[in-house]
């Protein structure tokens, strides 16, 4: 299953757009969005994001001496983590498309004392610039979505990945209980393009946000295209009632 359509447009929210004009659409959304992207997390999950990411984290295997990949890594919660795991003998790189997000990260782990094991990289997901079986885990965490090619991404991360190591999605997805999807629904498209007005003076990103989360392939789906990058062992665990789901895949 691939993004491109045949008349080579591909989806930004609920429009269609020139698969070209994608990433520089989605660039925008986050140079708008990046100063107050922690604290709209917050209110956008209720908090519920940090446990979300601490599960992940948890489930990750990460020790001592590892090299960590957070792709779309964004303001920097799960390098943050990971960096205190790997130790001085280790290394988390922090791989963002969007230069702004890559700012805010920086300077919020800067000024958290974030230890000298950490790299940022500004980077495509689709064509990551790491040698090939580099890597002990890599995670992207709610920003497959925003990827134009995700088969391309996922293959990418598959190359730059050591045999037994671990692919993390951690990614919105699909609930299966249609009185929880009804209240998702109502919040996404009522309450967070309104949030995201009063707090960042723009209520279209969020819209878009909301949007992207319901164009996003259901579990089994992504499940698949994991185990078609090349990955096994391909499993995911849904959290919230699936709201949100935890996709891992091995390397072989």
């Amino acid at each position: 299953m691939s993004d491109h359509k045949q008349d080579n447009t591909t989806d930004f929210g609920y429009q269609q757009v020139p698969v070209e004009d994608k990433a520089k659409r989605v660039a925008d959304v986050f140079h708008s969005v990046a100063t107050k992207y922690d604290i709209m997390n917050d209110l956008m999950s209720g908090g519920v994001h940090r446990l979300w990411k601490r599960l992940t984290i948890e489930q990750s295997g990460v020790r001592a001496g590892h090299r960590v990949l957070d792709i779309a890594g964004g303001t920097g919660d799960l390098t943050l983590r990971f960096s205190r795991l790997v130790g001085a003998e280790g290394k988390v790189v922090l791989a963002d498309i969007n230069d702004s997000m890559l700012k805010v990260g920086r300077d919020k782990l800067l000024d958290r004392g974030a230890a000298g094991n950490i790299e940022f990289v500004q980077a495509n997901a689709e064509a990551l610039p790491f040698p090939d079986n580099y890597f002990n885990v890599i995670t992207i965490a709610f920003g497959l979505r925003n990827v134009t090619d995700k088969d391309a991404a996922l293959r990418s991360m598959a190359r730059v990945l050591k045999p037994g190591g671990k692919v993390m999605v951690l990614e919105f997805s699909k609930t299966d209980n249609p009185a929880l999807t009804k209240l998702y629904d109502f919040y996404s498209f009522n309450i967070l393009p309104k949030m995201g007005q009063a707090i960042a003076g723009d209520a279209e990103s969020y819209r878009y946000l909301a949007e992207s989360i319901r164009m996003h392939p259901d579990q089994e789906t992504l499940k698949g295209m994991m185990q078609d990058a090349g990955l096994v062992q391909c499993k995911y665990q849904n959290m919230t009632g699936g709201v949100v789901a935890l996709h891992t895949g091995i390397k072989p």
